[in-house]
């Protein structure tokens, strides 16, 4: 007779702790990143979190560890974000909207990672593309389900429309008359219309 199976041990309660209070620095630091940029003083990150500067610089002794530790995060952040919004949201389509509000907020924190990344191309390339991997296959299952809802009908595949974002919101840390969600709805609700051919609407 096979003894019944052992239950998995527990993760231990400081690693709890440690992964918890890593948690808050990163969402502290992103908020701060968005509004700031990447070379906002680490005492404000820590000041956000509620915590000391020394407590910060243990668990990421440098600026760089703590910049590439959000932008990862976020990346997790925002491919855990897909299946729930689809799950949540009132519509396919209202959970592509939701998702793209919040993959602009991610954008947000990304200004400033290439300079912090100097010298080190690779280490770049490699974040670039984990970010390509993870969030791409994301937006393709939001808008297959809004297709397969009738709400999208656009021919626009998710890697597009990831680099449109992308440029719309390249322009707004810079005129701060400029609202990037505005310009983004707009692009987004342009899935649900059939695109005109190329010159349809030209001079005969």
């Amino acid at each position: 007779m096979s003894s019944p199976a052992e239950p998995a041990p527990a993760v231990p309660r400081r690693r709890r702790d440690v992964e918890r209070n890593q948690r808050v620095l990163l969402d502290a630091a992103a908020t701060v990143f968005a509004a700031s940029g990447v070379n906002a003083p680490v005492r404000e990150v820590a000041a956000a979190a509620g915590v000391g500067v020394a407590t910060l610089y243990r668990h990421f002794p440098t600026r760089s560890e703590l910049v590439v530790a959000v932008y990862r995060h976020q990346i997790d952040a925002c491919a855990e974000a897909g299946p729930k919004l689809l799950a949540s949201a009132p519509s396919p389509f209202a959970a592509i909207l939701s998702w793209v509000h919040q993959f602009v907020d991610f954008l947000g924190t990304k200004h400033g990672l290439a300079h912090v990344w100097e010298g080190d191309s690779a280490g770049f390339t490699a974040l670039h593309t984990l970010f390509v991997e993870r969030l791409v296959p994301v937006l393709a299952d939001l808008l297959d389900a809004a297709r397969e809802s009738g709400e999208v009908v656009a021919p626009v595949g998710a890697y597009r429309i990831i680099r449109a974002v992308g440029d719309l919101v390249a322009f707004a840390p810079h005129d701060p008359d400029y609202d990037v969600r505005e310009m983004v709805t707009l692009l987004i609700s342009g899935l649900r219309q059939q695109q005109p051919e190329p010159g349809a609407d030209g001079p005969v």
